[in-house]
C-alpha cells in the first residue's frame, strides 16, 4: 500500500502478519495479539533489510516495513529540504497513523536506528519499546568531522558515478565484511539492493539525514529522561558504533545491551536467528498487560 506524508511524499508500506484488530486504533492501546512491530531500514538497505525477522514475527503479530523517502518504491523528492532526521521520524509516525497503529515496537538499524531512537525521544507515547541496532556512526565528537566529510563525499559520488559504482565501495567496507564471510549470498543480495538505490535520493539522504543529524552526545540530557524500554544491539566488529552504543547504555534509564561476537554492521542479516530471538525475547518482556499498564 501507499501512504502520503504531510508534505506530500508517497511512501511504499508493507503490512504483514496478524491483523491488528480494533484495539490498536487509539494511541496507547494494544490488541490481544501483542503490539505491532515497525521496522526501519539502514541507509544501505530498503524494506527488505529486515526480511528474516519479518518472516518470523509475522506469524504471531502485525509487522510493518516501508521504504524511506528517497528509496523506490517510495517517492524520491528532489528538494534538499525534504530530507532530515526530523523528517525521518515524522515519516515513521505517519506510517503508524495511516495504519491506525497507536503504539508499536519500533526496530531500526543504523540510519533506521537513529530514527528509532529519535522517535522514542520525541514521541514516547507511540512506542511500546525500541530496538536500536548499529547506531552511533559519527556521533562521537572525535569522529563527527570525519563522518560528515565521508557522507558528503558519498553524496558527491552518487551524483558523479551512480549507485552501482558506490555500491562496490560502500557495500564492501570493513563493517560489512562479516556478512560476506558468513553468508556470501546474503552479501551479494545486499550489494544488489545498494546498486539499485536511486542516486538522487541516496545523495540527498546522505546530505540531509546522515551528514546533518545532531550528535547523540549533545542529546544526553534528553536521553537520560527517555523511559521507553530499549534494546541496544551491536556487533563487536562494528567499531564506529561502539562508543555511542556504550554511551546510550549508560545514559538511557531502561536499556539492555547485546553485543554479538564476530558480527559487523548488519547484525540482523549476519546472525538472523540470533537477532530475531533477541528481539522476540525482549518484546515478550515489555509487551505484557502489566508492563503496558505502567506506560499507558
Amino acid at each position: 500500500m501507499r501512504i502520503t506524508t504531510d508534505d506530500g511524499v508517497g511512501l511504499a508500506v508493507y503490512d504483514h502478519g496478524e491483523p491488528a484488530g480494533d484495539a490498536v486504533g487509539a494511541v496507547g492501546a494494544v490488541g490481544a495479539v501483542g503490539a505491532p512491530v515497525l521496522f526501519l531500514h539502514e541507509f544501505g538497505g530498503d524494506h527488505r533489510s529486515w526480511d528474516p525477522q519479518v518472516r518470523h514475527l509475522a506469524r504471531t503479530r502485525r509487522v510493518v516495513t516501508y521504504d524511506a523517502r528517497g528509496y523506490p518504491d517510495s517517492d524520491v523528492p528532489t528538494h534538499p529540504a525534504a530530507y532530515s532526521q526530523e523528517r525521518a521520524v515524522a515519516d515513521a509516525v505517519a506510517v503508524l497513523d495511516a495504519l491506525g497503529i497507536g503504539r508499536a515496537v519500533v526496530v531500526g538499524n543504523s540510519m533506521g536506528g537513529f530514527a528509532t531512537l529519535h522517535l522514542g525521544l520525541r514521541h514516547p507515547d507511540r512506542a511500546v519499546a525500541l530496538v536500536v541496532a548499529g547506531c552511533g556512526y559519527g556521533a562521537h565528537p572525535d569522529r563527527a568531522a570525519a563522518f560528515r566529510a565521508d557522507a558528503l563525499a558519498l553524496a558527491e559520488a552518487y551524483e558523479r558515478e551512480g549507485s552501482e559504482a558506490v555500491a562496490q565501495d560502500y557495500g564492501n567496507r570493513p563493517a560489512r565484511q562479516p556478512l560476506r564471510r558468513r553468508d556470501p549470498a546474503a552479501h551479494a543480495e545486499h550489494l544488489r539492493i545498494l546498486a539499485a538505490h536511486d542516486p538522487v535520493g541516496a545523495a540527498l539522504t546522505m546530505r540531509g539525514v546522515q551528514a546533518s543529524r545532531p550528535s547523540l552526545y549533545d542529546l544526553r540530557h534528553d536521553l537520560a529522561r527517555m523511559t521507553v524500554p530499549t534494546l541496544l544491539l551491536l556487533g563487536d566488529s562494528d567499531p564506529e558504533a561502539l562508543d555511542a552504543t556504550l554511551m546510550l547504555h549508560a545514559t538511557l534509564p531502561d536499556a539492555g545491551l547485546a553485543v554479538l561476537p564476530r558480527a559487523g554492521h548488519l547484525t540482523n542479516l549476519e546472525l538472523p536467528e540470533v537477532v530475531t530471538a533477541l528481539i522476540e525475547e525482549f518484546v515478550a518482556g515489555v509487551d505484557t498487560p502489566a508492563a503496558r499498564g505502567t506506560r499507558a
